[in-house]
């Protein structure tokens, strides 16, 4: 019989060096994702954690263990919202882009977010209603808040560098710009619908709002061309 070990070779390709989650984190994570659900239906005070507990095979009391309250639960769920829409932008690339293109693709994946994710613009809802007092609590926001501010302001110096934006442009009024045309197509789809009759959810409306905010946002930061 052989004394020779067997030689194992290192993994290699894509899933190299990559670690599966634990047990722990599949179950945080499953709980965060049911529970995503239950507070943009029913808002903070209409969710239930023992519902969440239901849907997830889980108990209350594990559910306290990880995030020790209802509200603590509701701040991991608005953290992770945050987290997913700023790594959306950052992850866009938009510094290969020359400036007007990298105006157009922000604006046009923020949409696409908003319109794909319509559990993030009712979460967004609800806090309003709490006048923002849980999502003050979460650090990780700010901290990423200014990720996004940073990366439009380098936008606008660049576009202006190459003569095609206007100076002046305030990064944070650009964001606020872009999020409320964005929002609204979501928030008040169903009413505008009803009140004016026409269908906000068909692809064919979808894609002319899109067309339409995207344009307004790159209208008004470019320099005017004389009529």
């Amino acid at each position: 019989m052989s004394s020779r070990k067997k030689t194992v070779k290192p993994a290699t390709g894509p899933a190299a060096g990559l670690q599966e989650p634990s047990a722990p984190e599949r179950t945080r994570a499953n709980i965060i994702d049911v529970a995503r659900q239950e507070f943009s239906e029913k808002g903070l005070a209409g969710a239930r954690v023992d519902e969440i507990a239901e849907r997830t095979n889980t108990s209350k009391r594990m559910i306290y263990y990880y995030f020790e309250s209802k509200e603590g639960l509701y701040r991991a769920v608005l953290e992770q919202a945050y987290e997913q829409i700023r790594l959306i932008e950052s992850n866009l690339n938009i510094e290969q882009l020359a400036p007007q293109d990298a105006l157009r693709e922000l604006v046009g994946a923020t949409f696409d977010w908003h319109n794909q994710h319509p559990d993030f613009v009712r979460l967004v809802m609800n806090e309003n209603i709490h006048h923002a007092e849980h999502i003050a609590g979460i650090g990780s926001i700010s901290t990423r808040r200014q990720t996004i501010i940073n990366l439009l302001q380098q936008l606008l110096q660049r576009g202006v560098k190459a003569g095609v934006f206007r100076r002046g442009l305030d990064p944070i009024d650009l964001h606020m710009s872009i999020s409320a045309l964005c929002f609204y197509n979501v928030s008040n789809r169903h009413t505008f619908s009803r009140i004016f009759e026409r269908d906000m959810n068909s692809p064919k409306a979808v894609a002319a709002r899109r067309a339409i905010i995207t344009d307004t946002i790159l209208r008004w930061c470019s320099i005017q061309q004389p009529v």
